[in-house]
């Protein structure tokens, strides 16, 4: 009886969230006008009835995703239909988004995973590094960090969360704890994701991000570069300074998942030598499993490629990855069953990520948050003015696309920093180290969804641990600004202007 009236209120909790996410969206979208955003200049940001709805909206959706009340990618095909319904942005600007190219190279990506999976491509490469690492869970815990953030540095993370959560599932399959979620298993799915977002940072191959803030920067700065007076950062300069961070962090994140999700086992007997068993037992490489490697490492390496060779930059990436999707039915690498293996869940999931994000920048709703959050710190010292807007690009890159994190605040942080004696180059790089790594919220970064796929963790549950996680981030930040880039050359402060 106690046990049935537990499961009673425990089943109360969704509908409880379901109303607070629509008692937010009601709150702000019926609400009076808000008072303009006014910028240093004096420019004048009015918030549209359309983008107070993109504000409501974006609450709606975040309530839903954090406390799952439906399933996630429901709640992304909420944000479009909330969309046309109040008239927000039209029905077919907000269903758009859910087909655009960041959302098909997502597709792309697990695809890969799929492929990986299905061939046993996974399998071997699970037993070798198991081999490798030894039977400390300590040790796999690293060893899989470890190769995680290394591919991100040639590849976008995206698809190497999509090529190592394959690989994750092989190694837990020996844990002996079947599919039951572990704090092992937890640490394991989590940390992938965590770790996919700070390799990501080092390069301009591990996620569109950087190529978009240096676009910025140049835009925005071109003739300070061209004087001298700002530096110019190359693909070299940004891993020059970005390396120290990102490897910092995971080594730290390292540590903090030993400290939060210890597994229960400290080793697993045996394991060496039944990983050694089991790859042997996969019997010699199939002409299946080289056909795989060749298409994704060929895609891989155009992708890469593209950084250097102009001829290659007008090319789409999506389009790239996706002749390995088109590639794998043409070899019959995969049939028409495989598809019915697509996660649609997490696809949706970052579909309607796609949707809300859009739908704040092109409403204006992003840019009247940016400019009225990073107004307050016009008087601020400037390293609270950095910690400010790095802040801010964390708390966004949780909730919207991080590129559109990074359009949104990078233009006005640039504008208002000559004027507290700030110089662009470290605003530049914090908000790229705070873009990257999103802990907070699934559709912060495909890795976080691809993991949640695992089933290891709940959306709560994520959010929860990703708090401290983000703090330990903000740290390290504050570490940098102080201490360690000043120490490699980068300029901190300048003459502030009047």
């Amino acid at each position: 009886m106690t046990s049935d009236v537990m499961n009673e209120k425990f089943q109360w909790k969704p509908y409880l969230f379901m109303a607070l996410g629509i008692i937010l969206f009601a709150l702000v979208y019926y609400s009076p006008p808000w008072a303009d955003a006014i910028d240093p200049a004096g420019a004048h940001f009015v918030l549209s009835r359309e983008a107070k709805g993109a504000i409501a909206v974006f609450l709606l959706a975040g309530t839903w995703w954090v406390f799952e009340v439906v399933p996630i990618g429901v709640t992304s095909l909420g944000i479009g239909v909330l969309q046309a319904l109040f008239l927000i942005r039209p029905a077919r600007d907000a269903f758009t988004d859910f087909m655009v190219p960041a959302v098909m190279f997502i597709f792309a990506s697990i695809m890969i995973g799929l492929v990986f999976s299905k061939t046993g491509l996974t399998k071997r490469l699970a037993y070798k590094m198991l081999v490798i690492v030894g039977e400390r869970t300590s040790m796999i815990y690293l060893g899989c960090f470890l190769v995680t953030a290394a591919l991100t540095h040639i590849m976008a993370h995206t698809a190497v969360a999509a090529t190592i959560y394959p690989l994750l599932l092989s190694i837990y399959a020996l844990y002996g704890e079947g599919d039951k979620p572990t704090r092992f298993g937890k640490g394991l799915f989590m940390g992938m994701a965590y770790v996919a977002g700070a390799g990501s940072i080092v390069t301009l191959l591990g996620a569109a991000r950087g190529a978009v803030a240096l676009g910025f920067y140049n835009d925005i700065l071109g003739e300070g570069i061209r004087q001298g007076l700002h530096q110019d950062i190359s693909f070299f300069k940004l891993t020059y300074y970005m390396a120290p961070i990102g490897w910092l962090m995971t080594f730290l994140l390292w540590g903090y998942f030993m400290i939060f999700f210890k597994p229960e086992k400290k080793v697993i007997p045996g394991l060496r030598e039944k990983a050694r068993q089991l790859n042997k037992e996969l019997g010699p490489i199939t002409r299946k499993e080289i056909l795989a490697a060749v298409i994704v490492f060929g895609s891989i390496l155009v992708m890469s490629l593209r950084s250097f060779i102009p001829a290659l930059k007008p090319i789409d990436k999506t389009a790239i990855i996706l002749i390995s999707t088109i590639l794998f039915f043409i070899t019959r690498i995969m049939d028409i069953d495989d598809l019915e293996s697509v996660p649609w869940n997490i696809i949706l999931l970052f579909a309607g990520a796609m949707s809300i994000g859009n739908c704040l920048w092109e409403t204006g709703a992003a840019k009247w948050m940016a400019v009225n959050w990073l107004v307050m710190f016009q008087e601020a010292p400037g390293f609270v003015f950095i910690m400010g807007i790095t802040f801010f690009v964390l708390m966004m890159t949780n909730f919207i696309m991080n590129v559109a994190a990074i359009a949104i605040s990078l233009p006005v942080a640039l504008v208002i920093a000559p004027y507290l004696g700030v110089a662009a180059e470290v605003i530049l790089f914090s908000s790229l180290v705070a873009a990257g790594m999103p802990f907070l919220l699934l559709v912060g970064a495909a890795p976080n969804a691809i993991a949640y796929d695992s089933k290891m963790f709940t959306p709560g549950e994520f959010f929860l641990y990703g708090i401290p996680a983000s703090i330990i981030l903000m740290i390290v930040v504050a570490f940098a600004v102080l201490v360690l880039w000043p120490l490699m050359g980068m300029p901190i402060t300048t003459t502030p202007i009047g």
